[in-house]
C-alpha cells in the first residue's frame, strides 16, 4: 500500500506502519527515556521548541492545573508533571497513536500526577487550567493556530497563564501579535535557536 501523503502528526488515525523506538534526553536537570513512533511529532528526539518551552516555562506555585495541548508523546507534560508533582497536568492530543505513545511515556517515567485525552482541540475538554502549554501545529495552518490561542483564553481560569512556543520569523510573529491582541497583554519568556515562548495572562 503506498504511504498516505495526506497524513500528518496531527491526523486522528494513521494508516502507516507502526515502527517504536526510544531515546533518552535530560531535561530539567533529571534523564527521561520516551518511547516515540512513526507518525507522531519529532520522533529521534526533542524538537527545539519543545525542549526551549520544558525547560523555561513558567510554572508558579499558586499554579495547580496544567493543560498539555496537542501533547504527541508527551515529552512537555511529562517532564512537567514529574518535576512538578504536585500539579494536575492533562495532556491531550488528536492523534491516537500519540496518545497511546504518551501513556506509555508516563508510565515508563513514573509520572502519577499526569493523565492523557483524546482530544481535537479542545472538543473533548470541559475543563479550565491555570496554565496550557503548546507548540501549535503550525503545518496544520495559521487559522487552526488562531483558533486553539481563542479556546485556550476561554478554558483558563482568570489569572492563568497561555505559554506557547513557535519560529519567531517562520509565523511566531503574527501567532504572539494575536495573543496580545486577544488576551491584552503579551511576554516574551525565552527564545533560543529561532524558537520564542510567548505567554499571555487572562486578567
Amino acid at each position: 500500500m503506498a504511504k498516505d501523503k495526506t497524513q500528518h502528526y496531527f491526523s486522528a488515525q494513521l494508516t502507516s506502519d507502526y515502527h517504536e523506538q526510544s531515546f533518552s534526553a535530560s531535561l530539567r536537570k533529571t534523564l527521561f527515556t520516551f518511547y516515540t513512533a512513526s507518525g507522531v511529532f519529532s520522533i529521534k528526539k526533542i524538537d527545539k521548541g519543545s525542549e526551549l518551552l520544558i525547560n523555561n516555562a513558567v510554572i508558579t506555585e499558586r499554579a495547580k492545573t496544567l493543560l498539555d495541548l496537542g501533547c504527541g508523546y508527551g515529552p512537555v507534560g511529562v517532564v512537567l508533571g514529574k518535576c512538578f508533582p504536585k500539579k494536575e497536568i492533562l495532556m491531550t492530543d488528536v492523534n491516537e497513536r500519540a496518545i497511546l505513545l504518551a501513556k506509555k511515556n508516563i508510565a515508563k517515567n513514573k509520572v502519577e500526577n499526569a493523565k492523557v485525552r483524546t482530544s481535537d482541540g479542545f472538543t473533548n475538554i470541559k475543563e479550565y487550567f491555570d496554565i496550557i502549554l503548546l507548540n501549535p501545529p503550525q503545518t496544520a495552518g495559521k487559522k487552526l493556530c488562531l483558533h486553539l490561542i481563542e479556546e485556550s483564553y476561554k478554558h483558563l481560569n482568570k489569572d492563568g497563564t497561555l505559554q506557547i512556543v513557535a519560529r519567531h520569523q517562520k509565523g511566531g510573529k503574527s501567532l504572539s501579535q494575536h495573543m496580545k491582541n486577544f488576551f491584552g497583554n503579551l511576554e516574551e519568556v525565552a527564545k533560543g535557536s529561532g524558537y520564542r515562548i510567548y505567554l499571555s495572562v487572562k486578567v
